[in-house]
């Protein structure tokens, strides 16, 4: 049995979460009955999930890919990489 906690999270993070949790799931992959155990990576690599690199800015909290021609599926996930300060 798991201790209650007060919950720290920003509204937003909040909101975020309950958006994560309100989505669809994947699927369950079909598989026969005599199939071999796999990694799940596995699995979803069928699903083709790649990631792919694009050079793009953050505005105002969204990311904007520099070329026009990138168009980014909604909901899609992204690394962000910047520059150290030296």
């Amino acid at each position: 049995m798991t201790t209650p906690t007060i919950d720290d999270r920003s509204p937003e993070r909040r909101a975020r979460d309950e958006q994560i949790a309100s989505e669809p799931r994947l699927t369950a992959p079909e598989l026969a009955g005599d199939a071999a155990a796999k990694p799940v990576e596995s699995h979803v690599a069928q699903k083709q999930l790649h990631p792919t690199a694009v050079i793009g800015v953050v505005e105002s909290g969204l990311v904007r890919p520099l070329d026009p021609a990138v168009k980014l599926p909604e909901h899609s996930r992204v690394i962000i990489v910047t520059p150290g300060k030296g």
